[in-house]
């Protein structure tokens, strides 16, 4: 079985093509259940585990197969379906991992390397997430669950015994900061989050931490809204109120969850014609977007989606980068480990399969004796015991070699070098 990893992110698609393929929480727990092996459907038989990673900044799907390329294209046909979108809009964005190579790079998101914002901290929550997702609709199992655990803790190690988490410049801390350039003094500034979610809570808090305290909280479910509202000190409005919310407020954050724009620009126009000099910065962190890129346009008016936030955070994060070194050697040592437990697990199922597949040789053969040569009961047992003894003897020097050079780091090479010799992959036995 080999480990699978198609996925985008920030690095390889822009957010046109990042918002199309996202995954709402109901997408994602009903498209996990095409990976429960007893209910797979059809064109992903050759999937047995599957995890499904969607953040604002990537989508990665995690899979065991029995064939990579032929689960290659069955995943990629499965996104397009999930996300209603062509392939050929999205897979030249794509990239494919196989075996050490993705569990290199699921470490490294951990780890944080791989963030838009070196270090960033929302990652860890995101990939617990999604593996507790994928363990509540089975999709999960022994081989996936022990990668998942194994880059969880590679992502608490880092931060335990690195600075890279110290004070980092989350998107929400840049874009704080912008806003502060644009509007000066924040304490008294009006703050509306549109959306109740985590990374919108989250930017609030960098408001928060540059003295905003007039926070206000529209969501669809108002009950939601109140509840954020609340730990905050501030106030919920409902939905329908939103445009009179909309012309009170200096900032505008907005992270919802809808699969379209819901600002467009005739409603900022009009939020906007009742205060014209005063600016409106809004802030844009969902994916796919809330706010129409052509709201720039209106005067007074200042707009940061996602991508645009990325270059200041670049700027800021200077300090963090003296810490990858430690970083990396932390990560190749929690490679290292998963890595001999899952050659270990491939040696086992090797050296099954290899046994299986000699035994279904010498049982062809005694038949075939058997049907041309008249033994008693006694002579066949004999012949029987004796076919057991020599193969198991032909056997004994590969297995002993195979678990020892596995245990000393070299079992990928000597697992593929047994399965090519005796065509294991094949699922063919001689006759």
């Amino acid at each position: 079985m080999k480990i699978l990893l198609v996925g985008l992110s920030h690095k390889t698609a822009p957010v046109e093509i990042r918002e199309r393929l996202a995954f709402t929480s109901p997408m994602r727990r009903s498209a996990l259940t095409h990976f429960d092996s007893m209910h797979s459907q059809a064109h992903l038989e050759d999937v047995k585990e599957g995890v499904i990673l969607s953040t604002c900044n990537r989508l990665e799907v995690y899979t065991l197969v029995r064939n990579p390329q032929v689960a290659q294209k069955a995943i990629i046909k499965f996104l397009s379906r999930s996300c209603d979108i062509p392939a050929e809009a999205f897979v030249d964005y794509l990239y494919i991992y196989r075996d050490e190579e993705a569990i290199c790079h699921l470490m490294r998101v951990a780890a944080g390397l791989d963030s838009m914002v070196l270090g960033e901290p929302q990652i860890l929550g995101q990939l617990t997430e999604a593996f507790e997702a994928a363990l509540s609709q089975r999709a999960a199992g022994t081989v996936l669950s022990a990668l998942f655990r194994a880059a969880i803790h590679t992502g608490k190690r880092v931060r335990t015994e690195t600075a890279i988490g110290v004070n980092p410049a989350s998107i929400s801390s840049v874009a704080a900061g912008l806003a502060e350039e644009l509007l000066g003094d924040l304490s008294q500034r009006e703050v509306l989050l549109i959306g109740a979610g985590e990374m919108g809570a989250v930017a609030v808090k960098s408001f928060i931490n540059r003295g905003v305290t007039n926070i206000t909280v529209a969501n669809r479910t108002f009950k939601n809204a109140e509840q954020l509202a609340k730990a905050w000190n501030g106030k919920a409005v409902p939905f329908p109120q939103l445009p009179k919310a909309m012309a009170e407020a200096d900032i505008i954050i907005t992270s919802t969850g809808a699969p379209h724009t819901i600002l467009n620009r005739e409603l900022l126009e009009t939020a906007q014609s009742s205060r014209p000099e005063h600016p409106l910065f809004i802030i844009d962190i969902a994916v796919p977007r809330d706010v129409d890129p052509n709201v720039k346009d209106i005067p007074g008016v200042h707009l940061c989606d996602i991508d645009d936030l990325q270059g200041q955070a670049n700027e800021n994060v200077r300090e963090r980068e003296a810490e990858i070194p430690q970083v990396e050697i932390i990560v190749e040592e929690e490679m290292a480990k998963f890595m001999e437990w899952f050659c270990s697990l491939d040696a086992v199922s090797t050296i099954t399969t290899l046994r299986e597949q000699m035994e279904q040789l010498r049982q062809n053969e005694l038949e075939r004796l058997f049907n041309r040569v008249d033994l008693d009961e006694r002579e066949k047992n004999l012949v029987a015991t004796m076919s057991h003894r020599l193969i198991n003897k032909i056997l004994h020097e590969p297995t002993l070699t195979l678990k020892k050079e596995t245990s000393n780091g070299n079992g990928a090479a000597y697992i593929s070098a047994v399965r090519q010799l005796f065509a294991l992959d094949n699922g063919t036995t001689s006759k």
